[in-house]
This record gives C-alpha cells, structure tokens and sequence, in this order.
C-alpha cells in the first residue's frame, strides 16, 4: 500500500499511458495521495475500489477521487489505455464541484466521450508544452472540464456495483477505529465465516482485511496529528485503535516517512 505524497509546491501532473502485455503484470496499484485525482479510462477495462465501492470500469469511464480516499485499481485485461490528473484544488472551479451528482465517484456518460478526449488532449499539449503560461492554461482547460461535467450530469449513467456487506464492513470500521475490531466480529455482522469473509474482502478490494483496518488507522491518525491541539502521540496512537505508541511510531513512520512527533511539530509551527 502506498501513499502518494507529490512533491512541496506540485500543484498539476498529467500522464497518459498505454500498456501492452508485457506490462500486465505490474497493474496492480493501492494507494491513495494528498491532491486530486481524475483517472479517465480510454482502452481495456480494470476494477476500481474507491473508499468502500467496487467498480468495473470501462471505456469512456472517468474517475473522480478526492485527497486521502483510497483506492485499488487492478487491471483484468493485457492491454489498457489510461489518462491520470493529479492536481491541487486551485485548478478544480468550487462553485462548480456542488453541481456534480453528490457522493458520487464515477462518472459515466457515454455522450461526452468524444468532448472528453479532445480536452484531455488540450491538456495534455499544454502540460508538456510547460511554459510560463502553462499554468494559467491548464486551469482554463480543467474549468472547462469541470463545467463540461455538471451541466451534463444528467445524463449519467447510474453505476452500483458495491457488495453491500463490503460497504456494510468498511462503514462499521470506519465508525469504530479507535476499538479492537477483530475478523470474526466484522465476519458476524454480515453473516458469514470469517474465512469466507476474508477472501471475499480481498477479493472486492484487493486488500487483506489487516492490512485496510491498519491503513484507516494511520489515516486518522495522520489527520489528527496535523490538528494544533492533537495531544500526546500517545493519546493520537490509543484514539487510532493502535494500543503500542512505539508500533504505531514504527507503522507511522514507514508508511509516511516521517515519524508522528516530527509530523505534528511541523503543523503545530504552521
């Protein structure tokens, strides 16, 4: 599991790429970072797990994924055509966010398909072309995307694909992190064993169940250390269900690399 944290003062990134079978292997990508993201399929198809929803994408699709949600993409096909904007919300028009269709991560109206590629390929010029300007431009491009986007959202297709008892478990985590949630617990509140449970998760999200409980943790308790009055490291790791300051320090600090204490000295400066 990575976090994805761009560099000081990035505020735009733009990739577009293509994979063929060789590549295959390697698309298997969790993650979540500190700017917004826009992934927009064009080719092949994947599974996307954004936050407590599974979703099989296909072309034409167009994610959207605020900062700090995680999510897990895992390709299916051999072949895969992709456009991924990381940005800072500077370049994300705020009275047009409201608009979009609420709660909602995937976008997916087949009509904006070909308007779709034609911006991102404004985009695109303009990143590379990287001049003085290019910064002022990009903005324009992605005001325009955005607009694009609400004033169509009426014809978006709905998309449920969530398996209600991995929503059902992740809600319930979320609520109780700072408690000892344990497999078989998460396992009886959707009826089923704990070893089918733990496959079924991983199966859904591409993560094992520790491994995410872990994850939410740490993003708690990163939140909370970048709060002024945070209290104790200590105090922060007990809130966070880790009851081992010195292995939540541990886990912190691989994770971010940067430990707990030196991460709330810096906000507590600010």
């Amino acid at each position: 599991m990575q976090f994805r944290k761009f560099a000081d003062g990035q505020q735009f990134y733009f990739h577009h790429e293509t994979t063929g079978d060789q590549e295959h292997d390697r698309h298997h990508e969790k993650h979540y970072h500190n700017l917004f993201e826009l992934y927009f399929i064009s080719g092949g198809s994947c599974n996307y797990f954004i936050d407590h929803k599974s979703y099989r994408l296909i072309p034409g699709d167009l994610v959207l994924i605020p900062e700090g949600v995680i999510h897990n993409t895992e390709y299916k096909n051999s072949q895969h055509s992709r456009i991924l904007i990381n940005c800072s919300r500077r370049f994300i028009p705020a009275s047009v966010m409201p608009l979009l269709p609420p709660k909602t991560y995937l976008y997916r109206n087949p009509s904006l398909i070909n308007e779709l590629f034609r911006i991102f390929d404004m985009i695109e010029k303009e990143y590379l072309l990287n001049d003085p300007l290019s910064e002022e431009m990009l903005s324009s491009y992605m005001n325009m995307l955005f607009i694009l986007l609400a004033r169509n959202k009426e014809g978006c297709i709905s998309v449920d694909d969530g398996n209600e008892y991995i929503a059902r478990a992740v809600a319930y985590l979320q609520k109780n992190l700072s408690s000892e949630v344990s497999l078989p617990e998460i396992a009886g509140l959707c009826s089923v064993s704990p070893e089918h449970f733990s496959r079924m998760f991983k199966k859904e999200t591409g993560f094992g169940f520790c491994e995410y409980v872990n994850l939410l943790r740490l993003q708690k308790a990163e939140a909370m250390l970048k709060q002024p009055n945070s209290g104790s490291i200590a105090d922060v790791a007990l809130a966070c269900g880790f009851n081992d300051s010195n292995y939540f320090s541990v886990k912190f600090r691989k994770h971010y690399g940067i430990s707990p204490k030196k991460l709330q000295q810096k906000y507590r400066k600010k």
